[in-house]
Protein backbone atom coordinates (compact mmCIF):
# COMPACT_ATOMS: atom_id res chain seq x y z
CA UNK A 1 0.00 0.00 0.00
CA UNK A 2 1.50 3.75 -0.72
CA UNK A 3 1.56 6.42 1.73
CA UNK A 4 -1.30 8.91 2.05
CA UNK A 5 -0.34 12.64 1.01
CA UNK A 6 -2.23 15.27 1.98
CA UNK A 7 -3.41 17.89 -0.65
CA UNK A 8 -5.15 21.15 -0.61
CA UNK A 9 -7.69 22.39 -3.83
CA UNK A 10 -9.38 25.32 -4.00
CA UNK A 11 -13.03 24.82 -5.25
CA UNK A 12 -15.91 27.20 -5.41
CA UNK A 13 -18.21 26.97 -2.43
CA UNK A 14 -21.32 26.12 -4.44
CA UNK A 15 -19.68 23.12 -6.36
CA UNK A 16 -18.03 22.43 -2.97
CA UNK A 17 -22.06 22.17 -1.74
CA UNK A 18 -22.77 19.86 -4.51
CA UNK A 19 -20.01 17.97 -4.24
CA UNK A 20 -20.95 17.24 -0.86
CA UNK A 21 -24.20 16.77 -1.56
CA UNK A 22 -23.57 14.42 -3.66
CA UNK A 23 -20.79 12.08 -1.78
CA UNK A 24 -23.20 12.07 0.89
CA UNK A 25 -25.77 10.92 -1.29
CA UNK A 26 -23.49 8.35 -2.26
CA UNK A 27 -22.83 7.20 1.34
CA UNK A 28 -18.85 8.06 1.15
CA UNK A 29 -17.61 8.65 4.75
CA UNK A 30 -15.10 11.47 3.85
CA UNK A 31 -14.78 13.55 0.77
CA UNK A 32 -11.39 11.75 0.66
CA UNK A 33 -12.88 8.75 -0.36
CA UNK A 34 -15.20 10.42 -2.81
CA UNK A 35 -12.57 12.40 -4.71
CA UNK A 36 -10.10 8.91 -4.62
CA UNK A 37 -13.25 7.30 -6.36
CA UNK A 38 -13.31 9.93 -8.45
CA UNK A 39 -9.77 10.25 -9.58
CA UNK A 40 -9.94 6.16 -10.56
CA UNK A 41 -12.89 6.37 -12.03
CA UNK A 42 -11.03 8.84 -14.55
CA UNK A 43 -7.71 7.09 -14.49
CA UNK A 44 -10.13 3.65 -15.84
CA UNK A 45 -11.42 5.98 -18.42
CA UNK A 46 -7.95 6.46 -19.55
CA UNK A 47 -6.62 3.06 -19.92
CA UNK A 48 -9.73 2.27 -21.64
CA UNK A 49 -9.07 5.63 -24.46
CA UNK A 50 -4.68 4.15 -24.12
CA UNK A 51 -6.09 0.80 -25.55
CA UNK A 52 -4.32 -0.90 -22.49
CA UNK A 53 -5.43 -4.72 -21.46
CA UNK A 54 -8.20 -3.68 -18.79
CA UNK A 55 -11.61 -5.94 -17.54
CA UNK A 56 -15.26 -5.39 -18.29
CA UNK A 57 -18.59 -6.94 -17.92
CA UNK A 58 -21.08 -7.44 -20.98
CA UNK A 59 -24.94 -7.85 -20.25
CA UNK A 60 -26.80 -9.10 -22.56
CA UNK A 61 -30.83 -9.09 -22.49
CA UNK A 62 -32.46 -11.55 -24.64
CA UNK A 63 -35.68 -13.75 -25.47
CA UNK A 64 -33.99 -16.89 -25.63
CA UNK A 65 -37.36 -17.96 -27.38
CA UNK A 66 -35.60 -16.39 -30.42
CA UNK A 67 -34.49 -18.98 -33.26
CA UNK A 68 -30.66 -20.31 -32.52
CA UNK A 69 -29.81 -16.75 -30.62
CA UNK A 70 -28.34 -18.87 -27.36
CA UNK A 71 -26.00 -20.75 -30.14
CA UNK A 72 -25.66 -17.42 -31.84
CA UNK A 73 -24.49 -15.81 -28.79
CA UNK A 74 -22.20 -18.67 -27.88
CA UNK A 75 -20.21 -18.78 -30.98
CA UNK A 76 -19.80 -14.95 -31.01
CA UNK A 77 -18.19 -15.69 -27.73
CA UNK A 78 -15.80 -18.30 -28.61
CA UNK A 79 -14.62 -16.09 -32.06
CA UNK A 80 -12.79 -13.89 -29.15
CA UNK A 81 -12.16 -16.74 -26.85
CA UNK A 82 -9.18 -15.26 -25.16
CA UNK A 83 -11.21 -12.40 -23.78
CA UNK A 84 -13.94 -14.49 -21.56
CA UNK A 85 -13.25 -15.30 -18.03
CA UNK A 86 -16.77 -16.46 -17.64
CA UNK A 87 -20.64 -16.17 -18.10
CA UNK A 88 -23.45 -16.17 -15.86
CA UNK A 89 -27.45 -16.79 -17.45
CA UNK A 90 -30.14 -15.80 -15.60
CA UNK A 91 -34.33 -16.68 -16.40
CA UNK A 92 -35.43 -13.31 -15.81
CA UNK A 93 -38.82 -14.34 -16.52
CA UNK A 94 -40.43 -16.75 -19.03
CA UNK A 95 -39.19 -15.53 -22.20
CA UNK A 96 -36.73 -13.22 -21.03
CA UNK A 97 -32.77 -14.20 -20.07
CA UNK A 98 -29.72 -11.86 -18.69
CA UNK A 99 -26.13 -13.23 -19.81
CA UNK A 100 -23.05 -11.44 -17.78
CA UNK A 101 -19.80 -12.21 -19.57
CA UNK A 102 -16.87 -11.11 -17.61
CA UNK A 103 -13.87 -10.09 -20.01
CA UNK A 104 -10.01 -9.38 -19.99
CA UNK A 105 -7.93 -8.09 -22.75
CA UNK A 106 -7.02 -5.57 -25.19
CA UNK A 107 -9.55 -2.50 -25.20
CA UNK A 108 -10.47 -2.59 -29.05
CA UNK A 109 -10.88 -6.54 -29.16
CA UNK A 110 -13.65 -5.84 -25.86
CA UNK A 111 -15.45 -3.47 -28.01
CA UNK A 112 -15.30 -5.96 -31.45
CA UNK A 113 -16.41 -8.48 -28.92
CA UNK A 114 -19.30 -5.95 -27.47
CA UNK A 115 -20.60 -4.95 -31.25
CA UNK A 116 -20.79 -8.42 -32.12
CA UNK A 117 -22.83 -9.30 -29.46
CA UNK A 118 -25.13 -6.30 -30.25
CA UNK A 119 -25.55 -7.37 -33.59
CA UNK A 120 -26.61 -10.62 -32.77
CA UNK A 121 -30.49 -10.83 -34.40
CA UNK A 122 -32.85 -10.78 -31.68
CA UNK A 123 -30.60 -9.27 -29.14
CA UNK A 124 -32.55 -6.77 -27.25
CA UNK A 125 -29.80 -4.55 -24.98
CA UNK A 126 -26.25 -5.33 -24.71
CA UNK A 127 -24.42 -2.97 -22.68
CA UNK A 128 -20.54 -2.91 -21.69
CA UNK A 129 -19.15 -1.74 -18.18
CA UNK A 130 -15.66 -1.05 -18.78
CA UNK A 131 -13.74 -1.03 -15.75
CA UNK A 132 -10.06 -1.98 -14.95
CA UNK A 133 -7.56 -5.15 -14.13
CA UNK A 134 -6.44 -3.05 -11.41
CA UNK A 135 -2.57 -3.20 -11.56
CA UNK A 136 -2.15 0.66 -12.90
CA UNK A 137 -4.27 2.25 -9.71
Amino acid sequence: MSSITRISISLASDVLEKFDALSKEQGFPTRSEAITHLIHSSLVQQQWADGKVVAGAITLIYDHHKSQILQKIVDVQHDFGNLVICSQHAHLDRHNCMENIIVRGEMRQIQKLHQGLSAVKGMKHAVLSMTTTGKDL
